[in-house]
């Protein structure tokens, strides 16, 4: 049940490690970065709250918000690095952040759900190695493509985003979708 948390954590972590290279790529001053990031903890904490109240409701089960949320974070994630532009890359990341916050609150109630209450503190435990497994990848992963399999790290001309980035966005989409997948199909609501 656990296991989504990776795929979510690399959702998280290339929008946290990459955002920001991304957005200054695109013509982001330095000093003005932080404000493009400012809706993106107003976004996840309306999200989480419209869509916890809307999947214990009459609206449907969770796992019809898992695929909603998965799919949107999963299309915001991808275009991200295709951005043609500053404020669509933002607005991109506010897409992402507001829709893996839906995943999350999701996932944190199926252990409050499903697990008996002797369980919850080892569900959690499991979501939080999931978590620190998942960013521990995502974090080193534009580094391991460039160091190790010669991906490079640095945009070519007429581009603008590096092959590393784009290439390790497009493989945590792939670990986001199918994890989140597995728990969804492995995990009885």
């Amino acid at each position: 049940m656990s296991f989504g948390f990776l795929g979510i954590q690399f959702g998280f972590a290339f929008q946290n490690a990459n955002a920001s290279r991304i957005f200054e790529t695109l013509g982001s001053k330095v000093d003005s970065i932080p404000i493009l990031w400012i809706a993106v903890p107003i976004t996840g904490l309306i999200m989480q709250l419209i869509f916890s109240n809307l999947s214990d409701s009459n609206w449907g089960q969770r796992c019809t918000f898992f695929m909603l949320s998965v799919l949107l974070a999963l299309l915001a994630l991808l275009m991200m690095t295709n951005s043609p532009s500053l404020w669509i890359a933002v607005g991109m990341l506010w897409i992402i952040n507001a829709f893996i916050n839906i995943s999350i609150d999701l996932f944190h109630s199926f252990v409050v759900h499903i697990f008996l209450s002797e369980q919850h503190t080892g569900g959690l435990a499991m979501q939080s190695f999931f978590i620190c497994l998942g960013v521990l990848i995502t974090y080193g992963l534009p580094y391991m493509q460039s160091e190790w399999l010669g991906v490079a790290n640095v945009a070519e001309a007429g581009e603008k985003i590096p092959p590393s980035v784009r290439v390790a966005f497009y493989l945590g989409g792939a670990v986001f979708f199918l994890s989140i997948l597995w728990t969804m199909f492995k995990t009885k609501d």
